[in-house]
């Protein structure tokens, strides 16, 4: 006969278990939404367009020769986001957050915080949030390395930092709620790691 202690354990580690094979796991509050050594699937997103999304050496890889996106299940608020990514030269992506239409993707309906090293407007390229705010100049650059980006939203006080540097501190309330989506528009973007937690 198993004890009701024995069963508790085999159930939570069960359940443990359950949430690694996933693409979602919790962690002090955190939520990971992408795990590149855990995930197996892309369960927990939905795609839209042609993003050639994968799961490669331990990362969601991205290689555009469309725009594609993968968006959140999930609608946010208020919260810090924790990204890890690489980025070829030619690479075109970003994290766009509080998207106002999951099915219609873009700058215009979203906070696009952009990873873009060759955008032909360098004010809006690597680490500015597209058409809100500019990026300091010179330019940070993300390519042919892995870079963080750590993202505050918490009303309209927007805050970005690329690998230790703010690059965005401002306020704008234009976009109130709603999921994220990953961005693969050109070149290979890769993301190791990207873990939300409301605030």
């Amino acid at each position: 006969m198993i004890n009701r202690r024995t069963f508790l354990a085999t159930g939570a580690a069960i359940g443990v278990t359950q949430l690694l094979g996933c693409a979602t796991t919790r962690d002090s509050g955190w939520v990971t939404l992408v795990d590149g050594a855990q995930m197996k699937t892309l369960d927990g997103w939905t795609e839209l367009g042609k993003g050639n999304w994968s799961i490669v050496d331990g990362a969601l890889q991205g290689v555009a020769g469309q725009t594609g996106f993968l968006v959140s299940k999930d609608s946010y608020t208020d919260f810090e986001i924790r990204a890890e990514f690489w980025a070829d030269e030619d690479c075109n992506s970003g994290l766009f957050l509080r998207c106002e239409d999951r099915n219609n993707v873009g700058a215009a309906n979203a906070y696009e915080v952009n990873v873009y090293d060759k955008r032909s407007d360098p004010s809006y390229g690597t680490g500015a949030i597209v058409n809100v705010a500019k990026v300091p100049q010179p330019m940070p650059r993300a390519a042919n390395r892995w870079n963080v980006f750590e993202v505050s939203m918490r009303g309209d006080h927007l805050i970005v930092i690329l690998n230790g540097q703010k690059t965005v501190d401002v306020h704008d309330a234009l976009h109130k709620s709603g999921p994220l989506a990953l961005q693969s528009a050109g070149g290979t973007i890769r993301f190791k790691s990207v873990k939300i937690r409301t605030i």
